[in-house]
Parts: structure tokens; C-alpha cells; sequence
């Protein structure tokens, strides 16, 4: 139709045009009768649209205007949010920068990459395991917490001697493998941080698998009182299905636990109906690639940056000690994100599998955190879970305010150094700057605490033997 007029318009237009011609006036007065026609200044029609939306130029009805009131897409006020191509240039610039670092890396120090070194790591004499030791003797305390517990379902403890041998147990935890770290000179640094690591996770589970067991016996005096106030013979009224106290004191249930990847105790557990043998064949590569990645990427390419920064620090250099800094930063930081993946969705997602774990929750969208507080919150949800159930909530019931609650929470959880990093970041910066901020903390705030580590230890086993020499 639009062609249709477009065409009938077009042959009114030559037919009133041919008086003017046979007038004298010629092709001149034809074209200036046709600008008028289509409306300059203003005055034309709609212009009409073709199926995709373009100005159909050939109706002979269209707006010489092309202009319009609008905002430049880089405009806050425009609207636009789709900066994916630019996210595309960011990770290809990212790759590229790095690409030539690691060939760089390649051309000074060669092929650095040795898998038989990092036995070294674990062992000094290949027949003296004392890290696997400690984790075996680990049982030693998980089996003296399940008898206490078992002594006081029974009434055979009262309730201040069981929380003294709690106590005593907890505090061996953090005691016992510190002192056999520090004091035996076969177990290799890393072999240390892995069996201190099994023992603080076995401390916070123990925690909670105790406060669970009391919460279960205040609630089971809760119900006999009532059920001797009302005259009734008190029964347990628990489904089938589930378990209830003190049926879940058993070595099966409590091992179960301990393997589980959660921090908090709970008698009846969310399960997975099945095992997905395609999901857990992914986490399995993932975890198996992924440890050689950052096998590689240590050896390759963080050692050499540790072991030329040693002089620097010794000398005292700062400007020297800026630039090793910042060069170690993309490492660290891109091991420390590769581990986080390998960690909390690989090899958890892979146990949970393993075991019809069904809560999956291991972490959140820390990396949109705007605040430092937030980033503590969402990073690490198990550690998270934990502080929430078995510190913040208790302070509330003993009558601490929400701030002193969750600021003994937040010292749980990130320690006394994060204090005034989380102050400065959530006073001064929000949205995309706070969120800049916490990045910032993370690249840079990480190779400083290896730096300084991995100095002190240099000084100390390094220096001194041959200082003595």
C-alpha cells in the first residue's frame, strides 16, 4: 500500500508539474515545487517505515530530520549498561599482557616446572611421614569428643564436668599440632600448613558438633518438664525418616560429619537423591588440572619473583621492593583465584557428590563486594555459617548488642589486621570505587603477607646457619 501512494503521490507530482514546464518554467520550478511538497521546515508527514523499522526514502514521504535529544552511551544519565564488548577487549588485553610476561619468564629462567620437587614439599626423609602422622592422631580427639558426649546423653557427666573436658579437648587441638610443628624439625613447611589446617578445621567442627549435642538435650529437659507438667508420658514425636537425640551418637554419624563439607553439625543433613557420575567426572578433571596449573605457575613463575626479592629486603631498597611487589601481584593473585575455584567448587562440589551433600552453598558473589565486610561475608560461606550460628546468634541470647556481636564476628573471622582496611574502605568508598577498593586489597594485600613470610622464614633458616657457620 505504501507503494502503492508513494507511487500515485510520485505521478501527481509530474502531472502538476507539466504546466509549469509547458509554461516555460522548465525542470527548476519542478524541483522547488516537489521541496515544498515534502514539507520543509517541518511541515512533511510521518515519514513511513519499512518492516524493519528504516525510513522507506523511496514512499517520497520522509523527514529530512536526523537529529535528536539524547545522551552519550558513556553518559550516566543515558541508560546503557551493555559494555560487553569492552569486558571481551579487557580479558583479550589481559591475556596478551600476561602472555608476554610468561614468555619473558620463559626466555630469562627456562623451563622451571618440576613435578618430583614438590614431594620435597610434603617430605624431607621418604621415610618419615610427620605431617600424615598428625593427621592420623587427629582421631585421637574427634573419638574423645564423641565419648564425652556419649557419657553426657547418658547422665553419666554432668554438664560443667563435660564442658571441661570440651575444653581441654578444643584447646589440645590448637595446642598440640602447633607445638609439634614448631618443635619437629623433620616436617616440612607445607606439611605444617596442611595438618594445622586439619586441625582448626577439626576444632570448628568439634565446636559445633558439642553445641548441637547441648542444644539437643536442653530441648529434650524442655520436653519432659512439659510432659510432667501436663501428666503425659514425654516421647520423642520424630518422624521415621529422621534422627533424632541421642540416636545420632554413633561413629558413622560423626564420621560422616567430619568428611562432610560443612562446618556445622546437624542431625538430619539435606541429601541428594543420586550421584551424577557426569558432574562428578567434571570436578574430578577440574581438580586434577587445576592443581597442576598452579603446581606449574608457582614454580614457573612465583619463586623466581620470592627468590630475587630476598636482596631488597635485606638491602632495604623500597623502590626495588615496590617493583617486586607488583610483579609478584599477578601471580599470586591469579593462583589465589585459580585455588578459590579448585577449592570451594571443585574439590567441596566433589565430596558433596560423593557423600548426597545436598546444601552446595560453599560461597556467594564476593566479588561484587563494595565493602570489605561484605567480601568476609560471601567469600568463605561455611566459615560464615559457622560464626553466624555459634558466635553472633549466642552473644545475641546473652544479651550483647547486634554491633558487638558481629564485630566479634568479623575479629573471628578476618582477624585483627582487616580492622582498619574494612573501616578506611566502607567510610570512604561505596559502590564501584568500594568494590575497586576490595580488589585492590586483594592483589596487593596478599603479596605482602608472602613477602614478609616467606622473608622471616629465609632469615631464620637461611641466614642464621650460616651467620653461625
Amino acid at each position: 500500500m505504501g507503494d502503492r501512494s508513494g507511487a500515485s503521490g510520485s505521478r501527481r507530482r509530474r502531472t502538476g508539474s507539466r504546466p509549469s514546464s509547458q509554461g516555460g518554467s522548465g525542470p527548476a520550478a519542478a524541483a522547488e515545487e516537489e521541496v515544498r511538497d515534502v514539507g520543509a521546515g517541518g511541515d512533511a508527514p510521518a515519514p513511513e517505515k519499512d518492516k524493519d523499522g528504516d525510513v522507506d526514502v523511496g514512499s517520497g514521504q520522509w523527514d529530512l530530520r536526523c537529529h535528536r535529544l539524547q545522551d552519550s552511551l558513556f553518559s550516566s544519565d543515558s541508560g546503557f549498561n551493555n559494555y560487553r564488548g569492552i569486558l571481551n577487549w579487557c580479558v583479550v588485553m589481559l591475556i596478551l599482557s600476561n602472555a608476554r610476561l610468561f614468555l619473558e619468564n620463559l626466555i630469562k629462567y627456562g623451563i622451571l616446572v618440576d613435578p618430583i620437587q614438590v614431594v620435597s614439599l610434603f617430605l624431607k626423609d621418604p621415610y618419615s611421614w610427620p605431617a600424615l602422622c598428625l593427621v592420623i592422631v587427629a582421631n585421637v580427639f574427634a573419638v574423645a569428643a564423641f565419648q564425652v558426649e556419649k557419657r553426657l546423653a547418658v547422665g553419666a557427666l554432668t554438664e560443667q564436668a563435660g564442658l571441661l573436658l570440651h575444653v581441654v579437648n578444643l584447646a589440645t587441638i590448637l595446642c598440640f599440632p602447633a607445638a609439634v610443628a614448631f618443635l619437629l624439625e623433620s616436617i616440612t613447611p607445607v606439611g605444617s600448613v596442611l595438618a594445622l589446617m586439619v586441625y582448626t578445621i577439626l576444632f570448628l567442627k568439634l565446636f559445633s558438633y558439642r553445641d548441637v549435642n547441648l542444644w539437643c538435650r536442653e530441648r529434650r529437659a524442655r520436653a519432659k518438664a512439659k510432659a510432667a507438667a501436663a501428666g503425659k508420658k514425654a516421647n520423642g514425636g520424630a518422624a521415621q525418616c529422621t534422627v533424632s537425640y541421642p540416636d545420632n551418637l554413633t561413629y558413622r554419624d560423626l564420621y560422616y560429619f567430619l568428611f562432610a563439607p560443612t562446618l556445622c553439625y546437624e542431625l538430619n543433613f539435606p541429601r541428594s537423591a543420586r550421584i551424577r557420575k557426569r558432574f562428578l567426572l567434571r570436578r574430578l578433571l577440574e581438580m586434577l588440572f587445576l592443581t597442576q596449573l598452579m603446581v606449574g605457575l608457582i614454580q614457573q613463575w612465583m619463586v623466581p619473583t620470592i627468590q630475587n626479592s630476598m636482596k631488597p629486603f635485606k638491602d632495604m631498597d623500597y623502590s626495588r621492593i615496590i617493583e617486586r611487589l607488583l610483579k609478584l601481584a599477578v601471580p599470586n593473585h591469579l593462583i589465589w583465584l585459580i585455588f578459590f575455584y579448585w577449592l570451594f567448587h571443585s574439590c567441596l562440589n566433589a565430596v558433596a557428590e560423593l557423600m548426597h551433600f545436598g546444601d552446595r552453598e560453599f560461597y556467594r558473589d564476593w566479588w561484587n563486594s563494595e565493602s570489605v565486610t561484605y567480601f568476609w561475608q560471601n567469600w568463605n560461606i561455611p566459615v560464615h555459617k559457622w560464626c553466624l550460628r555459634h558466635f553472633y546468634k549466642p552473644m545475641l541470647r546473652r544479651g550483647s548488642s547486634k554491633w558487638a556481636a558481629r564485630m566479634g564476628v568479623f575479629l573471628a573471622s578476618a582477624f585483627f589486621h582487616e580492622i582498619p582496611l574494612a573501616w578506611i574502605v566502607g567510610r570512604f568508598f561505596r559502590g564501584n570505587y568500594g568494590n575497586a577498593a576490595v580488589w585492590l586489597t586483594l592483589i596487593i594485600g596478599q603479596p605482602v603477607a608472602v613477602l614478609m613470610y616467606v622473608h622471616d622464614y629465609y632469615v631464620l633458616n637461611c641466614e642464621a646457619p650460616t651467620a653461625g657457620a
